[in-house]
């Protein structure tokens, strides 16, 4: 993959999720591949979706750019963390204004049938919780992710959607938190 567009999903950009946003660019791009992030934080725009699908809503530039950079992108890496079972509604605002139909997807006429408009990329997502990653496959049967890969993703037609969890932000050594950068920073070289 030459083109890869990392999307930050949380509001701040310092602590763990940035760190590993940013060491995945780094062992992409150190790799040769071309890579762009997006911090949504960074972003100005409304995250709410008024009207649903029943009527347009004016895209404002920086959600036009994102939507540029994600058919640019061959691969796309979410970095979010887990809040109270779901996304940051930051990421959420974010998907409802973007992953639009005629864009992301086209329902066809006449039946339940739709065009997935973003075939042919394919994406990693990494997930940080504060709690351990056993207890949010057990207690919240990793929704978040879920909904990520299978309700938004693929429903688009990107696929295959690879996982990486990191559990237990909140009681995470320094050594540990290192541990986790070096892996993003691997995925991203592997990918390049």
């Amino acid at each position: 993959m030459n083109r890869i567009l990392v999307i930050h999903g949380h509001p701040h950009e310092e602590g763990t999720t940035a760190r590993l946003a940013r060491a995945y660019a780094e062992g992409a791009a150190a790799q040769g591949a071309q890579v762009e992030t997006l911090w949504l934080g960074r972003l100005a725009f409304d995250p709410i979706l008024h009207r649903g699908f029943l009527a347009p809503q004016a895209l404002e530039p920086d959600l036009l750019m994102a939507q540029e950079l994600i058919l640019w992108a061959e691969h796309l890496v979410l970095v979010f963390p887990v809040w109270w079972g779901g996304w940051p509604a930051l990421l959420k605002g974010f998907v409802d204004r973007v992953f639009l139909p005629g864009f992301a997807f086209r329902y066809r006429e006449g039946g339940g049938l739709w065009d997935r408009l973003l075939k042919g990329r394919s994406a990693r997502l990494l997930v940080t919780s504060d709690a351990p990653t056993f207890w949010d496959r057990l207690v919240n049967r990793h929704a978040a992710v879920h909904q990520m890969r299978q309700a938004t993703l693929k429903f688009c037609g990107i696929r295959p959607v690879a996982v990486t969890r990191f559990g237990g932000v909140r009681r995470a050594s320094g050594e540990q938190q290192q541990a986790w950068e070096e892996k993003a920073r691997a995925l991203g070289a592997r990918l390049a």
